[in-house]
């Protein structure tokens, strides 16, 4: 049958028209596909994965990098986040080749009528070609580009690696690439754990991850969450049932910061910068991962027991005041406070947001609080938290406690056991009054700093205040060299200056026992007698007459040479020095490994006039630890890529008699690892027992004698104060773990009366050595040959006659031993000693 002429002609121009647009399509294909790149990179294609650090337990320290991203497989993509993500984008995705030509035709339509592309008509394979190969803007060419591009990808890839392709790379939002990285930042959970309508809202940010923002734009997520959530219905992802119980769950999104596992920025800055220098890759988007030595059980207990220790020197002077004092007459009352309403006081490390996000948070917080608290609220707008330190309103002051106000609208009580400490700060050397009622040191409208105290089952706030004073602590494996923890200051936030690599502070007599070796190395021994009197030194190297003085002001006369050292005797430590010589006492000193081009050379060098850094002290003392090895520092174990392809080892480290050199014949690939890292002898190992037994007598009896509350016998350690209290210090060791404190101002000042290294360092290492050492068996440094055991007279240091009732033990090289002591006097005495240096 013949078609009427009306029908005819139209039909012929529509094929014509048809015919013509899939020659266009097919020329266009001729003439751009060999001007893209190959679809078949796409195989190759490497994520900007950030640089992550992790403890040597595989805790994460830090991440580093202007995109989060965490790939995952597409058997790792749970089933509804698929379906959500389908129903979104691309319902036809899996029986499409690439291009869909309805949504095509429709944006051509659109293209036709507002003269551009609004709904784009992409599949998913394009957007796939437009992410990886193409720019974003909207030209009607890089359309052309994105279906000659996705029919490519689509004959080279599965459907399942498109997906796959597509869900890791894709920017959704504060800096999150990928649904496990959006997973991450708006949950704080892995993909497979949300719920129905939480992966609606992922799905629904890939096409405007701002205008869509669950957190900036709550109303707008809602709404394309439950579009998101209907067509899921429609497509049969999910019942009609399924679909009205998600779209009752509220919007729970709230930002979460990479969160650390481990609390350890100023350790993790140092490694980074360590990280530049040793792989040529580029460490902030190849998915580096650099495994360290930290230990995450040590480094926690270091935070903590650095924290406590400033906050209680800080509270032994005084109170300074509140951070800032707001009018609260114009405020509206506060409900009565309920018990729901108590902060829950948070972990210590809290990982910090950025400030922005912070502020986001707190608007979104203060939209969906009670206007009469979210009045009060808004005071604390402009304070953020430092480390444990929360911010907090006074918002009632009563005869022995307080109420605050949190900025998330919680609220708690201080008790007057966390306020009574509040006397007025006066100077570094006074306090005012103890206090009586909670309104001498609180106002109503004070801002505050409170921080969490208390066990876990019994946790609690206390009235604070960010430390004046600074610390930084450091610990090593003294075998290996390995550090074990390190905290540079109070909070990274707050100061990134790592005081336990950076900071050259004088040593006071942390440095002494540095002395005594190079007495014992050089005629003394543990029982030789030195006077302690006063005594005018006229050195060439000093511009006046020096008249050093003992700490205590008291003077114990002819003294053997390890009570000396237990009691920190100054005049001693000069004196040894003076007869061994500066410049035999120098050769010691750098086989410690110190730098001693940058010390005096004269007899103030005995009392630590040096200045040297946390870190040099704590490598020098592993000497003590270990037996006489100096064993370098060292924090990167290996580098690696995300698939575990390694780029960069640590070197071996090999204990080896001076002279000593690498061995030829290894099996390491030099590419990857270092030469073997040589660690010399330093010190004989009769000296470097005696030293050990010198200065445990300093932790049992002596200036660190607090240390005795451990309960452990094989520790040893030395404490330290500079002139003037302007720097306090702990070295201290087991044969497993060495740890060194510091504590003092960045701009040295007087850290006030009694703060003596004993006071003021001591508790710090003691908190970290407790746990640190938690399981570790107590033992002693092995007794090397060489080492003869002797009773002498303790007052002469002469080998005591058997019928000597007085005599003690001592130790001592075999060729040392010290003479017999003559006979009993007349009187039954003894004769004093003849020799004293």
């Amino acid at each position: 049958m013949r078609l009427p002429l009306w029908i005819r002609y139209p039909l012929l121009l529509l094929i014509a028209g048809a015919g013509g647009g899939l020659l266009i399509l097919a020329a266009s294909y001729l003439y751009l596909a060999p001007q893209l790149p190959p679809a078949s990179q796409i195989r190759e294609v490497e994520y900007q994965i950030p640089l992550r650090i992790y403890s040597s337990d595989m805790k994460l320290v830090a991440e580093y990098g202007e995109k989060r991203r965490q790939p995952v497989t597409f058997e790792e993509l749970p089933q509804p986040l698929i379906q959500a993500v389908l129903a979104a984008e691309d319902e036809r995705f899996f029986t499409h080749n690439g291009v869909d030509l309805k949504g095509l035709l429709r944006a051509a339509v659109e293209l036709a009528r507002y003269r551009e592309i609004r709904s784009g008509g992409s599949t998913i394979t394009m957007q796939v070609a437009r992410n990886f190969f193409l720019g974003r803007e909207q030209r009607f060419l890089r359309k052309f580009n994105e279906i000659v591009l996705a029919i490519q990808i689509e004959r080279v890839l599965s459907k399942q690696e498109i997906l796959e392709l597509y869900l890791n790379k894709i920017y959704l939002g504060h800096r999150a690439y990928g649904a496990q990285a959006a997973s991450q930042v708006y949950y704080g959970k892995d993909i497979g754990e949300l719920n129905v309508a939480q992966m609606a809202m992922i799905a629904g940010l890939p096409k405007a991850p701002s205008a869509y923002n669950p957190i900036t734009n709550p109303e707008r997520a809602l709404v394309r969450r439950n579009w998101i959530l209907f067509r899921m219905e429609e497509t049969g992802a999910i019942s009609h049932e399924e679909r009205l119980a998600a779209q009752e769950q509220p919007v729970s999104a709230r930002f979460h910061a990479a969160q650390p596992e481990v609390e350890g920025a100023y350790f993790a800055e140092m490694i980074r910068l360590q990280a530049m220098d040793r792989v040529e890759a580029d460490i902030y988007t190849d998915g580096i991962r650099i495994i360290t030595t930290l230990d995450s059980h040590k480094q926690t207990a270091a935070v903590q027991a650095l924290r406590t220790g400033l906050h209680s020197y800080d509270e032994r002077h005084g109170y300074r005041g509140p951070v800032a004092q707001i009018d609260t007459s114009s405020l509206p009352s506060l409900p009565p406070m309920q018990h729901n309403d108590q902060q829950a006081p948070p972990g210590e490390a809290a990982a910090p947001q950025t400030s922005e996000d912070s502020k986001v948070e707190l608007e979104k917080t203060i939209t969906g609080l009670n206007p009469k608290v979210a009045a009060w609220v808004k005071a604390l707008k402009e304070h953020q938290r430092v480390g444990p330190l929360r911010p907090a309103l006074v918002t009632e002051v009563r005869d022995q406690q307080a109420e605050i106000l949190f900025n998330d609208g919680k609220r708690a009580e201080l008790a007057w056991e966390d306020i009574r400490w509040a006397r007025r700060f006066i100077s570094d050397k006074y306090v005012g009054n103890e206090i009586s009622k909670a309104s001498e040191p609180l106002s109503i409208g004070d801002i505050i700093h409170v921080r969490p105290v208390g066990s876990d089952d019994n946790r609690r706030w206390r009235l604070a205040q960010l430390p004046r004073a600074q610390s930084a602590l450091i610990s090593l494996d003294p075998q290996t060299g390995a550090i074990l923890a390190l905290q540079g200051g109070y909070s990274f936030k707050a100061s990134n200056f790592n005081r336990a690599v950076q900071s050259k502070r004088q040593a006071g007599s942390v440095f002494k026992p540095f002395i005594y070796t190079s007495a014992l190395e050089n005629g003394f021994t543990p029982a030789s007698i030195i006077n302690d009197a006063p005594v005018v030194f006229d050195d060439d190297k000093l511009e006046t007459a020096w008249r050093p003085t003992g700490a205590s002001g008291k003077f114990y006369g002819p003294t053997r040479m390890r009570e000396a050292l237990y009691r920190s005797l100054n005049l001693v430590s000069i004196r040894i020095l003076r007869q061994v010589g500066i410049s035999q006492a120098m050769g010691t000193l750098k086989r410690f490994g110190l730098p001693t081009d940058t010390f005096q050379r004269d007899l103030s060098l005995a009392l630590g006039s040096a200045s040297v850094t946390p870190l040099e002290i704590a490598t020098a003392y592993s000497i003590f630890a270990n037996g006489g090895y100096r064993v370098p520092a060292w924090g990167i174990q290996r580098i690696e890529r995300e698939d575990g392809e390694v780029l960069w080892e640590a070197p071996q480290v090999i204990r080896c008699e001076s002279p000593c050199s690498a061995p030829s014949n290894t099996d390491r690939n030099p590419d990857i690892q270092p030469a073997p890292l040589m660690a010399p002898r330093a010190l004989d190992a009769r000296v470097a027992w005696l030293m050990n037994s010198m200065l445990q007598d300093v932790v049992r009896r002596g200036t660190g004698h607090m240390a005795n509350r451990l309960g452990r016998r094989d520790l040893a350690g030395k404490t330290g104060t500079t002139n003037d209290q302007m720097d306090a210090w702990f070295s201290g060791y087991s044969p497993d773990v060495v740890a060194t404190v510091w504590v003092g101002f960045d701009n040295p000042a007087n850290l006030g009366w009694g703060e003596y290294g004993g006071k003021a360092a001591l508790p710090i290492w003691m908190d970290y050595m407790g746990p640190a050492l938690d399981g570790v068996a107590d033992h002693q440094l092995e007794q090397p040959s060489g080492i003869a055991t002797v009773r002498i007279n303790p007052e002469s240091g002469l080998l005591a006659r058997p019928e000597n009732p007085d005599a003690i033990k001592e130790y001592f090289i075999e060729s040392q031993v010290p003479d017999l002591e003559p006979p009993l006097g007349p009187a039954g005495g003894h004769r004093a000693p003849e020799q004293i240096f």
